[in-house]
């Protein structure tokens, strides 16, 4: 197997790969900045792949990052993945949450109960909590969703991921008493994402690509405000706009 992983979905842009046999290898890029995601992705996955010497015609395998996380950063990652996909149709791809993605880069022990939070603004949070026991199995607890310091109340879990606003940070870390990950440990990164690949209970195969969208939690304002103006959806990419 020779698999890409693209994480897409916060500021820092990552591309991991790793070709299996032999020994492995495995490579990995990282540029900060959330403007240049969508003319920096390409040639981060050129890179990682001439460190790995091999070409996209034999990668078998594409993970992908489905968020929560930026609306623009999900659009350009899922639109990049379909695009490669359309010229190397060889490639299976698969998407795991971002908030699994954190869990799975926190460096939990093996069998830890790991909670992730992060912002949806409003005073919210994005969460969910999953057994980590990688590079074995990973256990979905709680799927992601919207929540409040209160409603986490009955999660009992052995770290905490956080990347919120700071008061948050500090209410939920008095709350649970457990270790607490924040900060650019906190961040989803394509080398965690890889260890998802082939994983039970890790990255999920996406059947139906052409279909397929991230799972961008709520609406950012610019698109909110565009489909409401329009009175349909934004559209996934410059050619499909009307």
């Amino acid at each position: 197997m020779i698999a890409l992983a693209i994480e897409t979905t916060t500021d820092r842009l990552s591309v991991a790969g790793r070709v299996d046999g032999g020994e492995g290898r495995t490579a990995a890029r990282a540029l900060d900045g959330a403007r240049r995601h969508a003319a920096a992705l390409i040639p981060l996955i050129d890179e990682v792949l001439s460190e790995l010497g091999t070409t996209l015609p034999a990668v078998t395998d594409i993970a992908i990052a489905d968020g929560p996380g930026s609306f623009t950063g999900l659009r350009v990652g899922a639109s990049t993945v379909k695009a490669l996909v359309r010229t190397h149709r060889q490639i299976r791809v698969s998407a795991a949450s971002t908030l699994m993605v954190r869990a799975a880069g926190a460096g939990a022990p093996h069998g830890a109960v790991v909670l992730v939070v992060t912002s949806a603004l409003r005073g919210e949070l994005y969460a969910a909590t999953y057994l980590v026991d990688l590079p074995n199995t990973v256990t979905t607890i709680k799927a992601p969703t919207l929540a409040t310091p209160e409603s986490l109340h009955a999660q009992r879990p052995d770290l905490l991921v956080a990347d919120a606003p700071e008061k948050l940070v500090e209410r939920l870390a008095d709350q649970f008493q457990v270790p607490l990950v924040r900060g650019a440990a906190s961040l989803p990164m394509a080398k965690a994402l890889l260890s998802l690949v082939a994983v039970p209970g890790g990255a999920v195969p996406i059947e139906e690509l052409d279909d397929w969208e991230p799972s961008y939690g709520r609406p950012a304002e610019a698109q909110a405000k565009w489909e409401a103006a329009h009175g349909r959806a934004l559209p996934d990419t410059p050619s499909d706009r009307g």
